[in-house]
């Protein structure tokens, strides 16, 4: 039960009682509306803002509420009403456990204490000469005339750079290669699962089944090895302060250490925050800027006036402001986090409709964030839509990439400044293009990608 629960309510009458969310339009007999999930989603998702507020569809056997008002979707995250569950979440934790991504209550808020020192602002700036180190190093290992897998190489440069700084690990290249493989994988068997929820078929000893099994099981060998390595060494004396340390140390309400299975769930989730999101945004913004030349020689030109052709560093960051605004926009029209999902703790009312207890809710990132009435030319790339003057309230409303209130992810400065010194590094010594290969249409998986995020390398020229 809530404060605003038990607070005296005024007289319904019939104009102002609750009513059901009205039903999306299609859907087929027994699957519901999974099926335009799986055949077309982004499309589905964006039709439902034309049906209202909120809608009602039915997945398999179940009903699930979609709202798509960017207003309510901040009442509904700042809440207490309505908790981190539903079919996304209950799919992610088959990965992540019960770490801070998928906890509620006082677990969430006990393991939200734990990661915060990592995120201080002093932290952050540590940590960037490391974000710099592996974006150079990726700058250099590619060549002129190379193409390259642009989706492979920046999570291979996101997850080494989470893996050092956060976690104090060098040597990572072979993991990272495993950790790239398996993600691929698992996160591909979990979008199915997170779509249409039909257990027992999941447990088939089909191929695709048998894959996952086999990934999911290669992610968690990868974690206990990290853990186990940082647990001998603060057996032989080493103590410092970075988080796995810290988290291997962490005691529970009752003053005891927090378990084995704890600590590997927060890993779990650090890597795949730090490794698979920042990961996608880089891609999606490397295909955006090789989509919009002008765009891209703006950028170069913003880096060179700055850094006069050295690295560019931590430093460095607060006179990019067209590097902000454009990686803001390419979170707005190519979010890696397209689809979230809630669940009703109590019986409650949203936007003035009923929302039984254990309902579940979603909402798209990518639908609001691409809807012309929050956004003029919604569908157009366009950096300068950030600046003061053009900024507008219903613009930051609807788009919030890292959420709000007590869930607001305590690594978005961390991962801003990991993705404006890789792309600083790149841009600045490299020219990315497409080729006949290249596909920007988007792949959904649990996160959105590039089909195929192929592009070309080519020399920076004066």
């Amino acid at each position: 039960m809530t404060l605003e629960s038990t607070l005296p309510h005024p007289a319904r009458t019939p104009e102002t009682e609750p009513k059901p969310p009205p039903p999306a339009p299609g859907g087929a007999p027994l699957v519901g509306h999974a099926w335009n999930l799986l055949r077309d989603p982004l499309a589905f998702l964006t039709s439902l803002r034309d049906g209202g507020e909120v809608v009602r569809i039915r997945l398999g056997p179940k009903a699930a509420f979609a709202v798509n008002s960017p207003e309510l979707v901040e009442r509904l995250l700042r809440s207490p009403d309505y908790l981190v569950g539903g079919a996304l979440w209950d799919t992610l934790g088959v990965l992540l456990g019960q770490g801070v991504a998928t906890s509620n209550g006082q677990r969430h808020r006990r393991q939200r204490r734990a990661l915060q020192p990592a995120f201080r602002p002093d932290r952050i700036a540590e940590y960037g000469a490391l974000m710099a180190e592996e974006a150079q190093r990726t700058a250099d290992g590619l060549r002129p005339g190379q193409t390259v897998d642009i989706a492979g190489e920046m999570f291979r440069t996101a997850t080494r750079t989470a893996a050092r700084s956060l976690l104090c690990i060098e040597a990572l290249d072979e993991r990272a290669e495993r950790l790239c493989t398996a993600l691929g994988t698992v996160f591909d068997g979990m979008y199915r699962r997170m779509i249409l929820s039909v257990g027992p078929f999941y447990r088939l000893p089909l191929p695709a089944n048998r894959r996952f099994a086999r990934a999911l099981a290669d992610l968690h060998r990868l974690v206990d090895e990290i853990i186990a390595e940082r647990r001998d060494a603060m057996a032989s004396g080493s103590n410092g302060e970075e988080l796995l340390t810290t988290l291997l140390r962490a005691r529970d309400e009752n003053g005891e250490l927090v378990t084995e299975q704890e600590v590997h769930d927060q890993v779990i989730a650090l890597l795949v925050a730090g490794g698979e999101n920042v990961a996608k945004t880089l891609s999606w913004t490397l295909q955006l800027l090789a989509e919009h030349p002008d765009h891209e020689r703006r950028l170069y030109e913003e880096v060179e006036s700055v850094t006069g052709g050295r690295p560019v560093a931590f430093g460095d960051l607060k006179k990019l402001a067209y590097m902000r605004n454009l990686i803001t926009e390419s979170m707005r029209i190519r979010p890696a986090a397209w689809i979230f999902t809630r669940v009703a703790a109590v019986d409650t009312e949203l936007g003035g409709y009923r929302i039984p207890a254990g309902t579940d809710i979603f909402y798209s990132p990518y639908a609001m964030q691409r809807d012309p009435r929050s956004f003029e030319d919604a569908l157009d790339f366009d950096p300068d839509r950030w600046l003061p003057e053009r900024r507008t309230q219903a613009a930051q409303t609807a788009h919030q990439p890292f959420g709000t209130g007590n869930r607001k992810c305590p690594g978005d400065h961390y991962s801003m400044t990991e993705l404006a010194l890789t792309l600083g590094a790149l841009v600045a010594k490299w020219r990315f293009v497409p080729v006949p290969e290249t596909d920007s249409t988007p792949r959904l998986g649990i996160t959105l990608q590039p089909r195929k995020a192929v592009l070309r390398v080519e020399a920076r020229t004066p």
